[in-house]
């Protein structure tokens, strides 16, 4: 049996080798943390935030941030508090983009990846649709498609999941080119095992580094189109808490209330940077041809 001083021992190497892949892996730890905190506001926000986001105080309107206790960031000029504000802001912003980022990837994956095996008039009718659709602006599109249906959380992820999947399905795609004519597929058709099968068991699985570099890249811009709709007025309904509608809320009084504006821009600005560089760093530890020794 392991004596107490051999248990000890092994604990310690197995914290070293940790350490040793975590240095090695080179995380973004601002990034990391940024994020983290961005999950934890949205997970905990009944619990975090001190004031009802949507509580209108007309006593408690236009004050400054830090000045007094009760609101740290501030009131806006209907007496919100802006802190509770932003980190429902938070809230709303992490859950439309979990939905509609996870609904894109879904779709966009499976076209990609039945496009890119099966090949033909297939491959031909889902490229020209992912073209016709990477070719308009995005955040046109995504207003054309929130005027005509109307503003709302559904509309919004309908819209982001119409603006996003194109972009999977073509790097999907390319990867599934390339992997079927690998041995190991062959083997598989050989084998007689049939498409479906083969694409998930696998040709999904070594689609996999490219899906995550994706999701990541995408989630800031989903975030920043959430908040361009809700800004010109086309996401949530006016006075929910949102970034989008609180940069709004603030334009016409920036000079005399600046905090309006300045802290939910701000939160917009550092998440969507957060989301980026971290992006940046799986595309470089994930590929390949981009890792560094």
């Amino acid at each position: 049996m392991a004596t107490d001083a051999q248990i000890v021992s092994r604990d310690i190497g197995k914290v070293q080798q940790l350490r040793d892949r975590l240095r090695v892996l080179r995380l973004p730890w601002i990034p990391v943390a940024i994020m983290l905190v961005l999950l934890i506001c949205a997970m905990f926000a009944p619990w975090l935030a001190q004031h009802d986001p949507t509580a209108i105080s007309m006593l408690d309107r236009r004050i400054a941030p830090f000045e007094n206790s009760d609101y740290p960031l501030g009131t806006d000029i209907l007496g919100r508090d802006m802190l509770s504000r932003l980190i429902y802001g938070a809230r709303t912003s992490v859950f439309i983009s979990l939905i509609a980022l996870g609904t894109g990837a879904f779709v966009g994956t499976v076209l990609g990846l039945t496009a890119g095996y099966r090949g033909g008039w297939f491959d031909i009718l889902i490229m020209r649709a992912a073209d016709a659709a990477l070719g308009f602006p995005t955040v046109l599109v995504a207003m054309i498609i929130v005027t005509i249906l109307g503003a709302g959380i559904e509309n919004i992820i309908l819209a982001v999941v119409v603006t996003v999947w194109a972009r999977f399905a073509r790097m999907i795609r390319g990867d599934v080119l390339s992997i079927k004519e690998l041995d190991f597929v062959t083997f598989a058709k050989i084998a007689g095992l049939s498409s479906p099968v083969i694409i998930a068991r696998h040709i999904f699985p070594n689609t996999i580094n490219t899906l995550l570099v994706i999701t990541s890249l995408q989630v800031g811009q989903v975030i920043l189109l959430e908040a361009s709709l809700s800004f010109l007025g086309l996401g949530l309904p006016p006075g929910d808490p949102a970034w989008g509608i609180m940069v709004a809320e603030g334009r016409s009084v920036m000079l005399q209330v600046w905090w309006l504006s300045l802290f939910p821009g701000l939160a917009i600005t550092i998440v969507v940077l957060a989301f980026n560089f971290f992006g940046d760093w799986m595309r470089d530890t994930l590929d390949p041809k981009l890792r560094r020794v």
